[in-house]
């Protein structure tokens, strides 16, 4: 796969990843706690189920095209900014594993506050680490736009 087709797939993937976590940071994960405890555990099964693809398509496809992108890079982007962006993922990858799905699987038993507190408190890591990842990505846009006069 050529570096070009590479590089748009991991942009779309990464801007896709970082409108997701910011409206699951501000939106989602804060309304939990309006659910109800009574439906709690179905929601968050429920939750689970329908949430899975949607953030497990376009985390694959970022992951393997950032990878990819070691090896194949479009125009002067570097080698560095390459695994930059690899490594940032890796916190989000870790982050997920370690912090957020502990979490969703606690709270599928049903509502607990300090778990709640915790996931929306944790999830910063990622929301965090996409919104660099997304600035690395619209600065690499920027340097591979040809000079126009």
């Amino acid at each position: 796969m050529s570096g070009n087709l590479l590089f748009l797939l991991n942009a779309l993937s990464t801007w896709y990843m970082v409108g997701l976590i910011w409206m699951v940071q501000l939106v989602h994960y804060k309304m939990f706690n309006r659910v109800g405890e009574d439906v709690f555990a179905r929601y968050a099964t429920e939750h689970a189920r329908r949430i899975t693809p949607i953030v497990a398509v376009p985390m694959l496809i970022e992951i393997a095209t950032a990878v990819g992108l070691l090896f194949s890079r479009p125009g002067d982007l570097s080698l560095t900014w390459s695994v930059v962006g690899l490594g940032l993922l890796g916190v989000i990858w870790l982050s997920t594993a370690a912090l957020q799905v502990p979490a969703h699987g606690k709270l599928a038993s049903g509502f607990q506050s300090d778990v709640h507190a915790s996931l929306v408190a944790t999830n910063w890591i990622r929301t965090i680490a996409w919104s660099i990842r997304g600035a690395l990505v619209g600065w690499a846009f920027w340097t591979l736009l040809p000079a126009t006069g």
